[in-house]
C-alpha cells in the first residue's frame, strides 16, 4: 500500500496505522483520516482553566446534588443509566480498537525505552490514532456524568468513586498539553477496561447480566491496570534520571503525578477488592456457621 506521512501543523511528520496495517484501512473513516490534533492541543495548552473549572463545578454540584436528594426519593432512571452505560461500553470498545493497534506496532518495532522517550506526535499521538487519543482526554468530562446517576438514585457515594474521576481528569489534561510518551499505555488499557465496565454496568441496569459475568473480573481488570500503571511509571522514572533530556520527552512533574495516582489507585481498588469480595464472604460464612 502507497501511504503517504502525515504532517502537523508544527511541521511534525508521523505515520498512519492503515499504512502500516493495510489490512485495517477500509475500518477507517475519511474524518479519521490524517486527523491534526494540534489544534485543540494548542487551545488545550492555553486553557488550563477549563478542567479547574469543570472539576470545582463537579464538586459543588455533588454536594449540593446530596443536599438536595436528603428528603427525596429516589429517581427511576434505570433505562437512562442503562443507555448512558451502553454508549460509553461501545464507544470504550471503538476507542481500544483504534489505539491498540498503535501501541503493539510500537512495542513491537521499537524498544521500551523509545516507547517512552519519543515524541508522541511522531507515532501514536497523530493521525487517526491521536484523534482518539485526543477523545480520550476530553472523554473524561462527560464521564462525571457517572456521578450524577449515583446521586439521583441515592447509591453510596464512595471516596474511590470521586477521588477517581477528579484525578483521572486532572492528570489526562495535564499529560495530554505536555506530550507525555506514555500516555498511549494509559489510554489502551483504560479503554479496554472501560469496554468491559461499561458493558457490565449495562446489563445490571437492565437486569440480564449472565451469572458467569461476576464483578469480581471488573476490579481484577481495574487492579491488573494499576500494576501496570505503576510499573511504567517505574521505568519512565528510570529513563528520566539515565537519558538525555534533549532526546527524552518524559518530564519529572508528570510522571510523579502519574506514580502517586496509579499507586494510590492500586491501594483503594485493592481495599474495595478485599472489602467486598473476602470480608463480605467470610462475614456470611460466619452467619451460616450461627
Amino acid at each position: 500500500m502507497n501511504c503517504p506521512l502525515g504532517t502537523n501543523l508544527d511541521g511534525t511528520q508521523y505515520k498512519e496505522i492503515f499504512c502500516l496495517y493495510p489490512a485495517l484501512d477500509i475500518f477507517y473513516t475519511k474524518w479519521e483520516r490524517f486527523y491534526d490534533p494540534m489544534p485543540v492541543l494548542y487551545w488545550m495548552q492555553s486553557n488550563s482553566i477549563v478542567p479547574i473549572t469543570a472539576l470545582v463545578l463537579y464538586v459543588a454540584l455533588i454536594t449540593a446534588g446530596r443536599k438536595a436528594m436528603e428528603n427525596r426519593e429516589p429517581w427511576k432512571w434505570r433505562k437512562y443509566l442503562a443507555a448512558w452505560n451502553l454508549f460509553l461500553s461501545l464507544y470504550s470498545f471503538i476507542g481500544a480498537f483504534r489505539t491498540a493497534p498503535y501501541l503493539f506496532y510500537n512495542l513491537t518495532n521499537m524498544s521500551l525505552r523509545d516507547n517512552l522517550c519519543n515524541d508522541p506526535r511522531e507515532s501514536a499521538g497523530s493521525g487517526s490514532t491521536g484523534l482518539w487519543i485526543q477523545l480520550f482526554v476530553l472523554s473524561k468530562f462527560p464521564e462525571l456524568i457517572d456521578t450524577f446517576f449515583i446521586v439521583i438514585h441515592k447509591k453510596p457515594l464512595i471516596f474511590l468513586h470521586w477521588y477517581h474521576h477528579i484525578t483521572v481528569l486532572a492528570y489526562c489534561w495535564h499529560s495530554y498539553v505536555t506530550k507525555s510518551p506514555a500516555g498511549v499505555f494509559f489510554c489502551v488499557m483504560n479503554y479496554c477496561v472501560h469496554a468491559i465496565m461499561y458493558g457490565y454496568y449495562f446489563l445490571m441496569a437492565i437486569k440480564m447480566k449472565p451469572k458467569w459475568f461476576n464483578a469480581m473480573f471488573i476490579t481484577t481488570a481495574q487492579i491488573s491496570q494499576m500494576v501496570v500503571g505503576v510499573t511504567v511509571t517505574l521505568f519512565m522514572a528510570y529513563y528520566y534520571n539515565t537519558e538525555d533530556s534533549d532526546s527524552c520527552y518524559i518530564q519529572k512533574e508528570n510522571n510523579i503525578a502519574a506514580f502517586i495516582m496509579y499507586g494510590s489507585y492500586l491501594f483503594l481498588f485493592a481495599q474495595f477488592f478485599i472489602g467486598r469480595y473476602f470480608k463480605v464472604k467470610a462475614k456470611a460464612e460466619r452467619k451460616k456457621v450461627v
